[in-house]
C-alpha cells in the first residue's frame, strides 16, 4: 500500500475516499442517464443514477437508497463492473459502477429533470460530468460495438 505523509512527522499507510455510487441500468443497446436539475456543479448535467454512500452504508445499499430518494423506484443491484476516481469541490472520490435491474419504469423524479436511454455514442454528445465520462469509457470496452 502506498504511504500518504500529511506532516513531517506523521506517516499514514491508510487513505480512504468518499465513495460515490452509480447505477447502470441497460436495455438493449441503451443505458438509462438522467439529467440533473440546474443548480449545481453539475447541474443540467446527464449522469448515471446514484449518490455518496453515507456512515456505515455498503455502497449497494447506497444506491438502492439514491434511487428510492432521486428516482422513486426500487432497483436490484448486481455486479460492480467499473470504478474510478474524481475530484469535486477539492474532495476527492472513489466511483463505483454496478450494472443494476429496474424494479419498474415509473419515476417520481426529484433531482433531475427527465430522465432517457442512450446508446453510447449518443453519450459522446452529451453534457457529463468527468466521473460519469470515466464510466461511459469503461461501458465502451465491456459492450463493444457490433
Amino acid at each position: 500500500m502506498q504511504q500518504v505523509y500529511i506532516s513531517s512527522f506523521l506517516p499514514f499507510y491508510f487513505y480512504s475516499m468518499i465513495i460515490s455510487t452509480a447505477g447502470i441500468a441497460v436495455q438493449g443497446d441503451k443505458f438509462l442517464l438522467a439529467l440533473r436539475n440546474p443548480g449545481s456543479s453539475i447541474g443540467e448535467s446527464w449522469e448515471f443514477p446514484g449518490g455518496k454512500s453515507e456512515k456505515g452504508e455498503t455502497p449497494e445499499e447506497a444506491l438502492m437508497r439514491e434511487f428510492r430518494e432521486e428516482l422513486g423506484i426500487e432497483i436490484k443491484v448486481g455486479k460492480r463492473i467499473c470504478n474510478g476516481n474524481f475530484t469535486n469541490n477539492g474532495i476527492e472520490y472513489e466511483i463505483y459502477g454496478f450494472l443494476i435491474d429496474l424494479e419498474s419504469g415509473n419515476f417520481t423524479l426529484t433531482e433531475h429533470r427527465k430522465t432517457e436511454w442512450f446508446t453510447l455514442t449518443e453519450m459522446a454528445s452529451l453534457k457529463m460530468a468527468d466521473s460519469d465520462r470515466q464510466i461511459v469509457t469503461s461501458l465502451r470496452y465491456l459492450y463493444p460495438p457490433e
